[in-house]
């Protein structure tokens, strides 16, 4: 450790509270099964620190420890926790700690009655920025928690994530982002789809009082209620959203009285009385598991210090920093070990002393861990696919709309675990008909019809995703595809990356102009979302286009978004002959050969191409990338070697869709053989008219692609 200055593994240790040793509770009483929730070394030897491993049973759902076992069991972990943000941040002071450091100094009592009574790795979790003892109650350890504040090279995220960004999916316990009401529908998903395979489980969305302002708080309770969800939402208020008071932010008297809007049980507690919060906690999975459905529980907790390591707090009033010190729930559970408990001063003494050692230990491991190194970071976006193939499909004639409807029957038919959820995907057939009469062959728990939330509806099949689900998401319009712009982009886009955890999810997006619906129903949107990394995102012309690609978008482990040209559902059609293999369907498709011209075009655009080249004289070879995202341009390439001349063909405006972008990447690829500057055909900048005459005039056509044309020919 010769590279890390002593003053650093020196730093004074303050603090008051560590993890009860068995050897400290047996100089006073011989244990019985429930003061077992001691979790130190019996020989007084140091060992790894694993707090879910040596929790006893006793304290985990369905079983309640007394009051004197909770203590002994969480005071010490209480103490671990504020001990070890105290050293972050004199490491931040350093310059060793990275990032953003939030301050949970003030919240041990939420996290510790909170997290006690839940079972890591079965019920499904979404902790925030203030949980640091709630990930130690899931397993974590102080050393990776220091490496992950370190970003160092064993860091849980290896180094990609912010310090408190961090999570592990494959465990339910999902990493979280900073669009903090986004993670409340997760664990409605997650413990929706585990409970729908048979498992006894629940949920926990925890949020602060500032979160509870944001449209997805909404969303999510909605949801799970709807649902029947056993989801405890809990809020953290300490009465300040950073620095915004809570006077700012709601005018109810309690954020628990929300829960009646709901039709759910709602309850305010003490926060900073670690017993009354896991007794609230427990008393909740026992009525969430007698009567499946929402709580929510505000715990008003404090914060002893600013928002984070940067903010010195000075807008909250002297007089209510005092209260707070007054109220803090580590020298209260202190007391407890001696009044409750009976331990005596040195009895507390030790067990602090052991986690003082056990967390320089950890900052001594930490420390001296190499930084990542770029060369051996895996820089993909996406999950690595392995196509299976599958049973093949065959029909003489469908329309776009209805290859809609047979790949989504087939999908149900064949994958268990794939379901369709929506709105008006049920009874109603969905607003195109595309689902017509998939809820009578599959049930209504495998097409779902969903309130008006897109957001929290990818938020929740992104949670299911991660419990075995294969959700299939249809947007009425891509136009409302927007709504959930950060559960799409921010969340499930980087989801893998992030977490290590692929995040299969199949969306639909019914989307295109020509049935003048004006503009909020008539856009594509395959520019922006071509722009966030670690979405899949496909766009057939042809019945077996459609087809092919909403089966390899199921079995794909990433995010992938299937547009389907609202105009081609039912004035276009062809047979479809899918052989089974997924594999092959990851291509560019090529519609005519030729010479003189290569024309790309995808969506509605490859009818009108193909219209066009009807309509010349001259040679042109026509292409639809299909696979938008990741872009496979080398047969396009190829063809543009071949015609010297290049012409790309996109409904939406110019600065909206990827038509530039596939001009710059194209040319730079294929210069020395261009004979004349490639030309874009596209809509005007403006948003999509309504008046049929205006919407004609508005996007390209075949003529207007013949004009094109024949100006790159001259």
């Amino acid at each position: 450790m010769k590279d890390v200055p002593s003053e650093v593994l020196d730093v004074n240790t303050r603090g008051n509270v560590t993890r009860a040793s068995r050897a400290s509770a047996d100089r006073r009483a011989p244990p019985t099964s429930e003061t077992q929730a001691s979790v130190g070394p019996p020989d007084g030897k140091a060992r790894r620190f694993d707090p879910a491993a040596t929790l006893p049973e006793a304290a985990r759902f369905p079983h309640r420890l007394t009051a004197e076992a909770f203590y002994m069991a969480v005071y010490p972990l209480m103490f671990l926790s504020r001990r070890m943000e105290e050293r972050m941040m004199e490491l931040f002071q350093k310059g060793y700690v990275k990032g953003t450091v939030t301050i949970g100094i003030g919240n041990e009592a939420v996290c510790a009655g909170t997290a006690l009574p839940l079972r890591p790795g079965r019920d499904v979790v979404s902790f925030l920025h203030r949980s640091l003892l709630s990930h130690l109650l899931f397993g974590m350890t102080p050393e990776q928690l220091f490496c992950q504040y370190l970003a160092n090279a064993d860091s849980p995220t290896h180094g990609r994530e912010g310090n408190v960004h961090h999570g592990q999916a494959a465990t339910r316990r999902f990493p979280m982002i900073s669009h903090l009401g986004k993670m409340l529908s997760l664990p409605v998903g997650g413990t929706w789809s585990a409970r729908k395979n048979g498992e006894d489980v629940f949920g926990l969305a925890v949020i602060g009082d500032g979160g509870s302002s944001t449209g997805e708080f909404h969303e999510a309770l909605n949801l799970a209620s709807i649902h029947h969800v056993p989801v405890l939402f809990l809020i953290e208020n300490n009465e300040y959203a950073f620095s915004t008071p809570v006077a700012s932010q709601y005018h109810c008297r309690r954020l628990s009285d929300r829960a009646a809007g709901y039709g759910i049980e709602g309850e305010t507690i003490d926060g900073a009385d670690a017993w009354a919060v896991y007794s609230a906690v427990c008393g909740a999975l026992e009525a969430m598991h007698a009567a499946p459905g929402p709580r929510l529980l505000e715990c008003m907790t404090l914060r002893l210090y600013g928002h984070a390591v940067y903010d010195k707090g000075d807008y909250v009033p002297a007089e209510k920093m005092a209260e707070y010190r007054r109220r803090d729930p580590l020298p209260a559970a202190r007391r407890k070990l001696q009044t409750l408990c009976g331990l005596s001063e040195a009895q507390i003494a030790t067990i602090e002393s052991r986690v003082e050692e056990e967390i320089q230990a950890a900052v001594n491991a930490a420390l001296p861990r190499p930084r990542p190194d770029p060369q051996t970071q895996r820089w993909t976006p996406f999950a690595p696919a392995a196509p299976p193939r599958i049973e093949p499909f065959c029909a003489p004639r469908l329309k776009n709309g209805e290859a809609v409807n047979q790949a989504l029957a087939y999908l149900l038919e064949h994958n268990p675990r794939a379901f369709v959820l929506g709105m008006d995907v049920g009874c109603y057939g969905s607003a195109f008909k595309t689902c017509k009469g998939l809820i009578d062959r599959f049930g209504p728990e495998r097409v779902m019809d969903m309130p008006i939330c897109e957001s929290g509806i990818v938020g929740f099949a992104l949670g299911a995703s991660q419990i075995g689900g294969r959700p299939i998401v249809e947007f009425q319009f891509a136009d409302f595809s927007t709504e959930a712009a950060t559960q799409i982009g921010l969340n499930a886009g980087t989801w893998y990356y992030r977490s290590g955890s692929p995040a299969p999810i199949l969306l639909r997006l019914p989307c295109g102009g020509g049935l003048t619906m004006g503009a909020f129903h008539s856009g594509e949107f395959e520019g922006l979302w071509s722009r966030f990394p670690g979405l899949k995102l496909l766009y057939p012309a042809t019945a077996q286009e459609t087809f092919e690609a909403l089966v390899a978008g199921l079995y794909d482990p990433n995010p992938c978004l299937v547009f389907e040209h609202k105009q081609l559902y039912w004035s276009k059609s062809g047979p479809v002959d899918f052989d089974g293999d997924l594999a092959a369907v990851w291509r560019p498709r090529q519609y005519t050969e030729g010479t003189d011209v290569t024309v790309v075009a995808f969506g509605a655009m490859v009818h009108e191409a193909l219209a066009a080249a009807g309509k010349s004289a001259y040679g042109l070879e026509i292409w639809n990338p299909f696979i938008l995202q990741p872009l496979d341009l080398e047969p396009i390439v190829q063809s543009v070697q071949k015609t010297g001349r290049l012409l790309v063909v996109q409904e939406c405006g110019a600065t909206q869709g990827l038509g530039e972008m596939l001009i710059s990447r194209i040319t730079r690829a294929a210069f020395t053989a261009l004979k004349r500057p490639p030309q874009l055909v596209a809509a005007l900048d403006v948003p999509v008219p309504f008046a049929p005459e205006l919407e004609n005039h508005y996007r390209p056509n075949a003529e207007k692609i013949v004009a094109a044309i024949e100006e790159i020919l001259q």
